[in-house]
């Protein structure tokens, strides 16, 4: 059960989605550091919608459509802004990151996962497959969730390394900016895809 709920979850962590593409942009632009902490914002994230589903909090978003509803307005609207902001931040001079701004990447990944409606019906959908039919369920889902945790954790931190690996190249200011466009449009993307997506 354990190997089938991990092979599950990194094929699920490594589709593309608005993690992917912040926290490879992060890395990009602002270095390796942005892009760890991208990840751990995006963890944070996850791990917030993990506890929720094992204490079984986000079965108010399968049953609330109202609660759902509003969770998914205000991630499409924060992709959105996200998706703006890069578009716009390609046409200025690239220059390192301030140090001011440094925080914003965990922001950014926590944010992104913690307002994603998709991401607490994962959990409450997904994991309750793995869970014995007999006894207790929270430690199990507990565990599972870890495991899921670690896996997300593991698969970013080597995309991220292999960033560091050609950050010379990758981080020319043309590079910068077509990798601001890029991002910008995919966050737009999946906002759009999300705003279309229904709740099952």
């Amino acid at each position: 059960m354990i190997l089938e709920f991990a092979v599950a979850s990194l094929v699920l962590v490594a589709l593309p989605g608005p993690d992917q593409a912040l926290i490879l942009r992060n890395a990009l632009v602002g270095g390796r550091s942005a892009g760890l902490r991208t990840m751990l914002g995006g963890a944070c994230g996850l791990s917030l919608h993990a506890a929720a589903a094992a204490l079984g909090v986000s079965a108010l978003l399968a049953t609330s459509a109202t609660a759902y509803a509003t969770l998914k307005i205000v991630g499409i609207a924060y992709l959105i802004y996200l998706g703006v902001k890069m578009l716009r931040s390609a046409g200025q001079p690239a220059g390192p990151e301030p140090v001011a701004r440094s925080g914003r990447s965990f922001v950014q990944g926590f944010v992104s996962n913690a307002l994603n409606p998709k991401v607490a019906l994962f959990f409450l959908t997904f994991v309750p497959q793995f869970l014995p039919t007999h006894g207790s369920t929270l430690p199990v889902a507990l565990l599972l969730s870890a495991i899921f945790a670690v896996i997300y954790l593991a698969w970013f931190s080597g995309l991220v390394g292999l960033v560091g690996l050609a950050s010379d190249a990758l981080r020319r200011p043309r590079v910068k900016a077509w990798t601001e466009r890029v991002t910008g449009v995919a966050l737009l993307a999946f906002g759009a895809r999300l705003a279309a997506a229904g709740r099952h």
